[in-house]
């Protein structure tokens, strides 16, 4: 590792850093002046006003960082990076534009579907998508056509964008598994020299880390658009990066399946599967008393310990076996929670 790659790593952690410390206040500021604060009610039990506006600090550390690191004296490998850069932050700027208005106007639910799709479809007109598939029973990678390519980026993006959403109802809660996520991309892409590339994760690093520093319990201020927004970061990073959903679906494990659970709950009941409410498995727990450090630190970990698989083998069959493992526990735990809970008009309030 050469000492302008670490003093780059360097640079751009603290400047992630100061910078999320510095705008989130701002952010808090403009939230109360503006009115953009959740009140208790609905899918949040917290107390008090608190400011839903973490998509300011969050889209202003990652963007202007990432674009810093353009400047940094390290190899740079990739001919379409400068492309693929611009579909990352363009796709997020279109996101974080459209959450603030609905952090300020509630928008309808098939309005921000829609804005997520367009903000999808930037990034993968800047190259943004997957291209390859490598099979975890043969080994085999097989180049992806055009025609399957566009609708799983498509899904993916979306996939990631909602999951990160459904996830924030906790304080620091999707922010810590974000920050497990972005730094198992960053130790991914530095072991295989994409130092360049390596440096966005980083970036998202020292964004997340400033943000925890608010956002943990008791939280000052609330991912609200925010979640949807790194959502697409991370999503996105992990196509740049060089194909790693492997990584992030290990990581993620447990918030996806959850929101599959609930995605098919809301369809047997005939309501809006993308409607939220007190149904996810972290409401649940929370309503059995568990306090949201205890609730983060016990998701962190969960999803650390499956996400460190994918470091310590590059067998694409042991990680295939280890997702099966992750489910099949992440099951029975939702089958245990949800008997001790019950299904109780509690559980479902719309938000």
């Amino acid at each position: 590792m050469s000492a302008s790659y670490q003093l780059s790593l360097v640079v751009v952690f603290g400047i992630a850093l100061v910078t999320a410390i510095l705008l989130t206040p701002v952010a808090r500021w403009i939230a109360a002046h503006y009115g953009m604060v959740d009140v208790p009610g609905g899918r949040r039990q917290h107390q008090g006003k608190i400011a839903r506006l973490g998509a300011i600090p969050l889209w202003g550390a990652f963007t202007v960082t990432a674009i810093i690191a353009q400047l940094m004296p390290v190899e740079r490998a990739d001919p379409n990076e400068v492309i693929r850069l611009i579909g990352l932050l363009g796709g997020g700027t279109f996101i974080f534009i459209f959450g603030i208005l609905d952090d300020k106007f509630d928008l309808p639910w098939y309005i921000q579907f829609i804005g997520q799709i367009s903000a999808a479809l930037i990034g993968i007109a800047c190259l943004v998508f997957i291209e390859r598939f490598n099979n975890p029973l043969n080994g085999e990678t097989v180049i992806l056509p055009f025609w399957i390519t566009l609708p799983i980026s498509l899904f993916w993006l979306v996939l990631m964008m909602n999951t990160t959403n459904f996830l924030d109802g906790s304080d620091g809660l999707a922010g810590g598994v974000i920050l497990i996520a972005a730094v198992l991309l960053f130790i991914h892409t530095a072991k295989e020299m994409q130092h360049s590339v390596s440096l966005l994760p980083m970036a998202l690093i020292g964004t997340m880390l400033g943000f925890l520093i608010f956002n943990w319990h008791p939280a000052k201020i609330f991912m609200g658009s925010g979640a949807v927004y790194i959502g697409y970061i991370i999503g996105a990073l992990s196509i740049i990066g060089g194909a790693k959903m492997a990584t992030i679906l290990l990581v993620m494990g447990l918030p996806l399946l959850d929101v599959a659970w609930q995605v098919a709950r809301r369809i047997a009941t005939r309501r809006n599967p993308l409607k939220g409410d007190r149904g996810h498995i972290h409401f649940r727990l929370i309503d059995l008393n568990v306090s949201p450090v205890v609730l983060a630190l016990g998701y962190h970990s969960f999803c650390l310990a499956f996400g460190l698989l994918a470091l310590i083998t590059t067998s694409r069959q042991f990680k295939f076996v280890a997702l099966l493992v992750m489910a099949l526990l992440t099951v029975i735990g939702f089958m245990f929670v949800t008997r001790r809970v019950g299904t109780t008009s509690k559980n479902v309030i719309q938000s």
